[in-house]
């Protein structure tokens, strides 16, 4: 019998991460297991970084795996340590100035947001990214004083700024570039409930509009202007311009790479054997799908964690759940959205359902005659998710004829 001790290393103590370590701890209690971290922090909840933004919890509330628990659970923490480089021949991390050998390996990177590169940009004490913790204190700093901010960006980022900058009673100002808010995904009706919610708080929106200038006095903006030439006085700007995702530990080895992630099937494991990637990084095949993508949501993230944890002990678990996520939308409007859309691929069919009175507003996605993912707008509009879900799982077929009547399922 092969009583040697195995050796896990993840790289990346995010959701994902963190989930493979305890899954690990629970499937392998004699093993060693070292997980490295870019942050000072163990881990905390990214979902919950707009409520701290916006006053409503508190930081102590955001973590979610405090240093005790990693030592209780023999689990190696370092914080405040990045892997310099991967020998996947000779099975090593590079990191804090020692080689750290490993059996099977997790990279759970994720990504770290695009700078802005508009004139004006570089080193403006009053421009902020929101990805991690400390933008979120720096932000909330700048909000005490600051008594108009601007948001940039047609994403989920630009969008929890825009929110929490109206939140914190400060005058908003939301600068899109596209026609609406989610514009891969969303058609215009569907926009424009979006709309009216975040008009209906007090923001004021502005649609194909492209930051041009961020006119400074003493390294702090004062003023952005747009290529359409609006302007607008500020104190603070978020930008949400979308992510690039950490694959170079993994660039020039035997795994696939791209700017939309590291490759790996449906167990999570790369072209290298006992090497595997979650979360945000991974470019990962779902068998639902029936394709390769990359989905950076926090369900999404923990699935995967469970997954690698498994076959990095030496399991064969497949990736089996549909991806989806929930939020609230400013105050009077929520979304829903599972499986696949347009902005994952762009050869699905959709029916859709819109409700003016209520503002309520459907949509599904079917790929040829099988129904592959949906949206959901509006408070109290969530009926029939569960079913949604099943169908899309089990693969099930639909003749074209009863797409309409799909929108109307309940049970």
């Amino acid at each position: 019998m092969n009583t040697e001790q195995r050796r896990y290393i993840i790289i990346g103590n995010g959701f994902a991460g963190t989930t493979a370590a305890e899954g690990l701890r629970k499937l392998d209690p004699a093993s060693s297991i070292t997980m490295f971290a870019d942050e000072p922090y163990p881990l905390y909840n990214r979902i919950a970084l707009p409520p701290l933004l916006r006053g409503q919890v508190t930081e102590a509330k955001v973590i979610i795996r405090d240093v005790a628990w990693h030592a209780k659970h023999a689990i190696d923490l370092r914080l405040g340590t990045r892997v310099e480089a991967i020998d996947t021949a000779g099975k090593t991390v590079l990191a804090g100035g020692r080689e750290w050998p490993f059996d099977a390996l997790l990279v759970a990177t994720g990504g770290r947001p695009n700078p802005c590169e508009t004139p004006g940009a570089a080193g403006a004490h009053n421009l902020f990214n929101f990805q991690y913790m400390d933008d979120t204190k720096a932000i909330s700093q700048q909000l005490e004083t600051a008594k108009t901010a601007v948001a940039v960006g047609g994403s989920f980022i630009a969008y929890e700024l825009a929110e929490a900058f109206v939140a914190r009673k400060v005058e908003t100002h939301w600068l899109v570039r596209g026609p609406r808010f989610l514009r891969r995904m969303l058609d215009e009706f569907a926009g424009e409930l979006l709309d009216e919610a975040a008009v209906a708080d007090g923001c004021h929106v502005h649609y194909n509009e492209e930051l041009k200038e961020l006119v400074r006095s003493n390294g702090v903006i004062t003023k952005v202007v747009t290529k359409s030439g609006l302007e607008i006085a500020t104190d603070c700007v978020g930008v949400g311009l979308g992510l690039t995702i950490n694959t170079e530990l993994l660039e020039g080895t035997a795994a696939k790479t791209s700017a939309n992630g590291i490759r790996c099937d449906d167990r999570l494991e790369t072209e290298i054997a006992g090497i595997f990637a979650a979360g945000d990084a991974a470019e990962f095949f779902d068998p639902i799908a029936e394709m390769h993508y990359r989905m950076g949501t926090w369900n999404n993230a923990g699935a995967h964690g469970k997954v690698a944890a498994a076959n990095m002990a030496g399991g064969d678990l497949r990736y089996h759940d549909v991806p989806e996520y929930s939020s609230k939308i400013f105050t009077d409007q929520t979304i829903t959205q599972f499986g696949l859309s347009p902005e994952y691929r762009n050869d699905l069919e959709m029916v859709r359902k819109f409700d003016r009175e209520l503002k309520h507003y459907r949509a599904m996605y079917f790929h040829e005659d099988r129904l592959v993912g949906g949206v959901l707008i509006g408070k109290g509009n969530r009926a029939g998710k569960r079913k949604y879900l099943e169908a899309i799982k089990n693969k099930d077929r639909y003749p074209k004829t009863e797409w309409q009547s799909i929108l109307d399922w309940t049970a």
